[in-house]
């Protein structure tokens, strides 16, 4: 249930953010804009409703079952979203021509009037909104992440996306009452229905062709972020959920969510399971929680490109290294973000780079994710020496607290230890409000793009300004759900806010960086650098700024290279 509201509120947010501004003028044309086949008031009085229906149902389908539905079809990672573009178009057809209207209303026929009076027109044109309007399910990524590499979507999953599906219809619905009420009032439309159903189908086509050329991004990058305050206040404001004795783990994760608590009851460790290689022990031999009885110990769930988690793993290893001695265990969970992290000789060569020296179980099947229920990278459980997990941390930062709790939990295992100092590794962790968001660059999850046509493999060309927080492309890219591959003169120019800026690339070959000077990308004044990429994916530095300011880079990568994502911090 907790969930279920969490999503409903999210929903309701995002219902009234600048991600719905492209479709708010056909959800209130569509609301009030019927074809010659769907005469009468009784289908004007259901049309809204219809319409937010069918949004809402396709929403939530595509959302949950989306990259299922692709996968096992073999179809392309944005036929979804082609799709529903390809219905709004139709829908738009049909209000210009009536003919066509009726026709696509036919199907509709074999359901009961009361259910549809013969406003298919309306429900067709929510299910294509449903499809296009899918990007802007950010609150639910994570689950639909896993989901998607799993093929398991639970209760609580379902329970997040239904209720930010209903909570987006909310506001989405008083738009095409709205329409409604406007056409119904005002005698010029009454008079001239004709000619208002003809504009909003013309209305629903120029949409269409804005969202082929990626128009939402624009708006969303350009338009201020009118709900960002409320949101943030009412993280702000809302109490952590209460918490008692005993606990579920939902809610200790729920209360982590919320700025977190101190030392809880959040119930018994999870197994490890389907663990496919361990790393760091003896033999390495796997590691069972019934083994650490005794213990306080830390199951630390990471990936290894992850910028936020190697941010958040020198803390700790300072941790292990300081209080092994006193009783803790630390266990990293290695849990794939992308392809190139299921690789085992990948995983070890990143848990070497990154000098870890605490066991770490390679979590390939997401069943140890999942036993934890886990969402997010990173994300550390605390357990005692009971095996009750005591606290949970997500994401970066609050690190005095965690290791304050760690220390609680080892003098309880063993009183009148005497402990070391506490650790001083420095916390790298962006307090900037303006930090440039994560930029996935596969189509699965590409975002900020902001060049000229659409995003798919081809010749591209830059464009000559860049918002904000966006990236274009020149030359020749191959682009795959995950990542994209170059090829003769490829190049990415990115817009950011940041002090450093990382590049996730694997592949051998070379990045050619160029930032400031004439245009903010290597022109009269500016500088140019060489960096060499060779081995499995992982992080490069491809700008610093001090302090953290607007910039711009351009970074041509030699043929082959693949790049998967820009980080910042």
């Amino acid at each position: 249930m907790t969930l279920v509201l969490i999503g409903l509120v999210g929903g309701i947010i995002t219902g009234l953010s600048p991600c719905v501004l492209p479709v708010l003028p056909v959800v209130f044309l569509g609301g009030g804009a019927g074809s010659e086949a769907e005469p009468g008031a009784e289908s004007a009085r259901r049309r809204p409703y219809l319409v937010v229906v069918g949004l809402t149902l396709s929403f939530a389908v595509f959302t949950l079952f989306g990259s299922l539905i692709l996968a096992s079809l073999h179809l392309p990672d944005d036929a979804i979203r082609w799709l529903g573009l390809g219905l709004l178009v139709l829908v738009g057809l049909g209000l210009l021509v009536p003919p066509l209207g009726h026709l696509l209303e036919r199907p509709f026929y074999r359901f009961p009037q009361r259910f549809t009076a013969t406003g298919g027109n309306g429900f067709v044109l929510g299910i294509a909104l449903g499809a296009v309007f899918v990007p802007c399910a950010g609150p639910v990524l994570a689950a639909i992440t896993v989901a998607g590499a799993t093929g398991h979507i639970g209760l609580r999953t379902i329970g997040l996306t239904l209720g930010f599906a209903v909570g987006t219809a909310i506001p989405l619905l008083a738009f095409a009452l709205a329409g409604r009420g406007l056409t119904q009032r005002l005698g010029a439309f009454r008079r001239h229905q004709g000619t208002f159903r003809a504009v909003s189908g013309a209305v629903m086509i120029v949409l269409a062709v804005a969202l082929t050329f990626n128009i939402s991004d624009i708006i969303q990058r350009d338009v201020p972020n009118y709900t960002q305050a409320v949101g943030n206040s009412l993280e702000k404001g809302a109490a952590a959920p209460a918490v008692g004795s005993s606990v579920s783990l939902q809610d200790c994760q729920t209360a982590a969510e919320y700025g977190g608590s101190g030392i809880e009851n959040c119930g018994g460790a999870p197994a490890f399971k389907g663990i496919q290689q361990w790393f760091n022990t003896p033999g390495d031999k796997p590691v069972s929680v019934a083994s650490l009885k005794g213990k306080v110990v830390i199951v630390d769930f990471w990936a290894y490109s992850c910028i936020n988690c190697q941010r958040e793993l020198p803390h700790v290893e300072a941790w292990y290294k300081d209080y092994a001695a006193d009783g803790l265990e630390v266990v990293g969970v290695q849990t794939p973000e992308y392809a190139f992290e299921h690789v085992p000789s990948n995983v070890e060569a990143g848990v070497r780079r990154l000098g870890l020296t605490f066991p770490v179980a390679l979590d390939n099947s997401y069943d140890t994710w999942n036993a934890y229920d886990n969402q997010s990278w990173p994300a550390a459980y605390l357990i005692d020496a009971a095996d009750r997990i005591r606290h949970v941390s997500i994401g970066e930062g609050d690190y005095p607290q965690e290791e304050q709790i760690i220390r609680q939990l080892l003098l309880a295992a063993h009183p009148g230890s005497a402990l070391p100092r506490p650790t001083e590794v420095p916390d790298t962790t962006p307090d900037n409000p303006s930090l440039s968001p994560e930029t996935y660059l596969g189509s699965e999850r590409a975002q900020y793009y902001a060049g000229p046509g659409g995003y798919a493999t081809g010749q591209f060309t830059a464009p000559a300004r860049l918002p904000a927080n966006s990236f274009g492309l020149a030359g020749s890219w191959t682009v795959a759900p995950q990542a994209i591959t170059a090829g003769n003169g490829a190049e990415i120019k990115l817009a950011y806010n940041a002090s450093h800026v990382y590049l996730d690339v694997g592949g051998t070959g070379t990045l050619t960086v160029s930032s400031g000077g004439e245009g903010g990308a290597g022109g009269e004044g500016g500088t140019s650098r060489v960096i060499r990429v060779s081995g499995a994916p992982d992080i490069y530095t491809v700008a610093t700024e001090q302090p953290a300011q607007d910039g711009t880079v351009t970074i041509r990568l030699s043929p082959g290279l693949a790049a998967y994502s820009f980080t910042f911090g």
